[in-house]
């Protein structure tokens, strides 16, 4: 059984915050980047790295690393979108929003295989992927993805632009690749990015026309997750529904958590590909929790049931919303941290049975990441 983790990342839109469990209890030991949106951080299991990825505004998009702990910080460089060709710099979805080739968010970031130390992946707004091969110090734009013909169908969800936010990583075979784009599909590589084929079968967007309900590039893939046990389990929550793989992400089947089917947040558990946890939530114009009531859905047995999980969660008035990257599970498959738009944080030491209020006072959260 793998040990418990100690240590909570929060990229929040007010800073990085370090919450450890310190005598049996959490608590937030350390609030970093005082003001600055992060938009993602990472604890790299290799060699103990840190980084933390800000979204300035005007002043750009910048990372940091620590190797230290969080005690210091080093900045490292950004993924840079190249010199478009003449007349193809900008990009128009079917809708009429348009978007260039320019960072606006770091969106995921990975850690490479184990057998590749210093290897990143960053999935980016507007679309792109990036691979440092130096823990950061450079990045290269993954150019098979960008230009796949394909590429120019993608359309903004939460975002005017396309966004990639999940790289999953094979842990048995550093060639093979899964991410996910919003909106845009589940893409998979066999050789490390050199190739890519999209695989959405199974899944369905609700609100195209009924000849391109099924069409790759119409599929808005909130999150995708990967079993590392188990790594052909993967689990997906889309925008109109919530998917199961058993085939590597190549079919997927839609399971019904209850209360509502649309969501951001998927947490899979580490060695047992059947449980997982979803943040169900009223969808579209609302984006709220059904009936002002947060709930945590756990399926056990691969989505033929769930159960919802209320205990030490509002059960009314609640207002809060999950991102994407709101919800995580660490290595012991125990532990799972909730982080929601309005500042507060729920860890369960149980799987979900129950929840702990650690704070209802943080600024809105973004990413939660135990290290």
């Amino acid at each position: 059984m793998s040990q418990a983790s100690e240590r909570l990342l929060l990229g929040t839109r007010k800073g990085l915050f370090v919450v450890e469990r310190d005598r049996g209890r959490w608590r937030v030991a350390r609030h970093l980047f005082t003001g600055e949106p992060v938009s993602m951080v990472l604890g790299d299991p290799r060699d103990g790295s840190l980084y933390c990825a800000q979204r300035l505004g005007h002043f750009g998009s910048k990372l940091h690393r620590s190797t230290d702990g969080g005690a210091s910080w080093e900045p490292r460089a950004v993924p840079e979108y190249p010199t478009p060709p003449p007349g193809e710099g900008e990009t128009r979805d079917q809708f009429g929003r348009s978007w260039t080739w320019k960072l606006d968010t770091i969106w995921a970031l990975e850690a490479g295989h184990a057998s590749q130390p210093g290897v990143l992946w960053c999935g980016t707004i507007p679309g792109g992927l990036f691979r440092s091969g130096d823990a950061g110090a450079s990045w290269q734009m993954v150019r098979s993805l960008w230009d796949h013909p394909l590429r120019k169908k993608w359309m903004g969800g939460g975002y005017d632009a396309p966004g990639i936010h999940s790289v999953c990583v094979h842990p048995d075979d550093p060639g093979r690749l899964v991410v996910a784009v919003s909106t845009g599909g589940v893409w998979h590589s066999s050789d490390g990015g050199e190739r890519w084929e999209v695989h959405t079968e199974g899944m369905y967007n609700e609100y195209m026309p009924p000849g391109e309900r099924g069409a790759p590039e119409a599929q808005d893939v909130h999150r995708v997750v990967q079993c590392p046990a188990a790594p052909r389990a993967l689990w997906a929550q889309h925008h109109n529904a919530a998917f199961r793989s058993t085939d590597g992400g190549v079919s997927w089947q839609e399971v019904l958590p209850p209360p509502s089917k649309f969501g951001f947040a998927v947490a899979v558990h580490p060695r047992q590909p059947d449980t997982a946890w979803f943040v169900p939530a009223d969808k579209d114009e609302r984006r709220y929790p059904l009936g002002g009531r947060m709930v945590v859905a756990r399926t056990r047995d691969g989505g033929q049931r769930f159960e919802e999980l209320t205990r030490g969660l509002p059960g009314e008035h609640a207002y809060d919303l999950v991102y994407r990257h709101g919800l995580d599970v660490d290595g012991s498959g125990e532990r799972l941290a909730l982080g929601s738009t309005t500042g507060s944080l729920w860890i369960s030491e149980d799987g979900g049975d129950s929840f702990g209020h650690l704070s209802a006072h943080l600024p809105p959260i973004y990413a939660v990441r135990f290290v």
